[in-house]
């Protein structure tokens, strides 16, 4: 039976803005495309911007937007779609929480170090929060809480997008292995 007759699985990419999120959720996008797999990408800044539109950088807020993507990437799921989350989400409780719920769901911890996200910073933000600027920014002013035991943890301050696309390609084909 082919992944696409098969239940759906969400990989949900969890690190600080700039870490490598959505370059690599592309990535592995385009793989699962190009290899004829059922796939959507829920990016958290697209959905922030039409699904959860009004919220602000609170804690509830925050949680109420990755809750919100959660139950997108569920009903995707659950109709055996391969959904690939990429979002901050901050807070481990509430992605926990998610994760739990959702068939398949593999998190994968996108890290690199503050000074590295920093300088891929075009817009400038982690200066401007640094330096007081900005209220509320995840890795400066708010807390980010890592994974204590992501299904995969990736350091792209260390590795080239391409190896992390091998690395992801490799836990799906472990999952499906476990999951058949």
């Amino acid at each position: 039976m082919s992944r696409a007759e098969t239940a759906g699985r969400v990989v949900w990419f969890t690190g600080l803005s700039g870490a490598g999120k959505s370059t690599l959720a592309s990535a592995l996008h385009a793989e699962l495309l190009r290899r004829g797999e059922r796939v959507e990408l829920l990016d958290g800044d697209a959905v922030r911007e039409n699904l959860s539109k009004g919220l602000g950088f609170s804690k509830a807020d925050r949680d109420t937007n990755v809750r919100r993507i959660a139950f997108v990437a569920g009903l995707l799921a659950r109709h055996g779609v391969t959904v690939l989350v990429s979002a901050i989400s901050p807070y481990r409780d509430t992605r926990d929480a998610v994760l739990s719920e959702l068939p398949n769901a593999s998190e994968v911890f996108v890290d690199a170090p503050l000074a590295v996200v920093t300088e891929r910073d075009v817009k400038g933000l982690y200066l401007k929060a640094l330096a007081g600027e900005i209220a509320h920014f995840t890795g400066v002013s708010d807390p980010y809480e890592a994974p204590l035991t992501p299904a995969l943890h990736l350091r792209t301050d260390l590795k080239s997008v391409d190896d992390c696309l091998s690395d992801l390609l490799s836990l799906l084909e472990v999952r499906d292995v476990a999951h058949a």
